[in-house]
């Protein structure tokens, strides 16, 4: 019966296949149930697609930004207009991270912790800023906020303008990080401190605001990170205001249109290297909080 089966294994893997390469290649497809990898044509593969999207198109970006050497990039990034629109930028993304930590924080905490009608609700809306063209966000936020605000509050061409506007497209960033880590706390431990005297505000400070400081720099960050580059949500809110509410992405489309492209590659190099630098800074915090939560163990 033995020698039968073993025939049968042979003429099932293929004619002129000898025993060897037979059980290699059991082997083989055995190890890949287990592990899950995909090998090297996976990999290739993957390579291949992460280089035609992302890595191509940044390559061309950095080489056209320095098509006038060193000194014409430095050139283009210094100018004093560009400073300006790096500058709002990045004050206006801090101030709309921090913004929603607090308030995505407080919104997560809400959905996990809390019932209300209409829960469900609220939570599927957290979400249409991701399939919300950033474009529309921006006519209704001056439809509301414009000139003719129904409500009577006018924040055009104003840099709380602009906080409003990206902290709508960022919102989601914080509240999905927050979110999961609150759903998996432990509750018994909260309960504990409250049993033992800890009042609502010390229970959060000690035991559960450490438990999501991680997701909560995360958040931030992403929603940081996102903002820098957001385009559509303040062309119109905005104004573009030269020194005043102009962001860099307008001020990069600026240049284009008076056909600057190596200024334009230039101060995009600059976005991106402020992006680059602050997710791998959110990766290295997110590998050490792994770590310590694996000590801790």
């Amino acid at each position: 019966m033995t020698t039968s089966s073993n025939a049968g294994t042979a003429q099932a893997a293929g004619p002129g296949v000898s025993e060897p390469a037979r059980r290699e290649r059991r082997w083989n497809w055995s190890w890949l149930r287990v592990t899950g990898s995909v090998g090297p044509l996976g990999i290739a593969t993957a390579v291949l697609w992460l280089s035609i999207i992302v890595l191509l198109p940044l390559a061309a970006l950095t080489v056209t930004s320095f098509e006038d050497g060193w000194s014409g990039f430095w050139d283009a990034v210094t100018a004093p207009a560009a400073l300006d629109s790096l500058r709002i930028t990045v004050l206006v993304s801090v101030v709309v991270a921090v913004v929603n930590v607090v308030m995505g924080t407080l919104i997560a905490w809400v959905l996990v912790r809390d019932r209300f009608p209409g829960k469900g609700v609220v939570n599927a809306l957290i979400d249409l800023p991701f399939a919300l063209p950033t474009i529309v966000a921006s006519i209704v936020l001056l439809s509301l906020y414009g000139p003719q605000s129904p409500i009577d509050v006018h924040l055009n061409a104003t840099q709380p303008g602009l906080v409003v506007a990206l902290a709508f497209v960022t919102l989601p960033f914080v509240v999905r990080s927050v979110q999961p880590v609150l759903i998996e706390a432990d509750r018994e431990v909260e309960q504990a401190a409250l049993s033992l005297g800890a009042n609502n505000w010390t229970t959060f400070r000690r035991i559960v605001l450490p438990a999501l400081t991680p997701a909560i720099i995360s958040g931030g960050g992403l929603a940081f990170a996102r903002a820098i580059g957001e385009y559509g949500s303040v062309v119109l809110i905005g104004g573009a205001i030269p020194r005043k509410t102009e962001m860099a992405s307008q001020y990069i489309q600026k240049q284009i249109e008076i056909d600057r492209p190596v200024n334009a590659a230039a101060v995009s190099v600059a976005l991106l290297a402020i992006s680059f630098v602050t997710l791998l800074v959110l990766r290295l915090l997110a590998e050490r909080s792994a770590r310590k939560e694996q000590a801790t163990r």
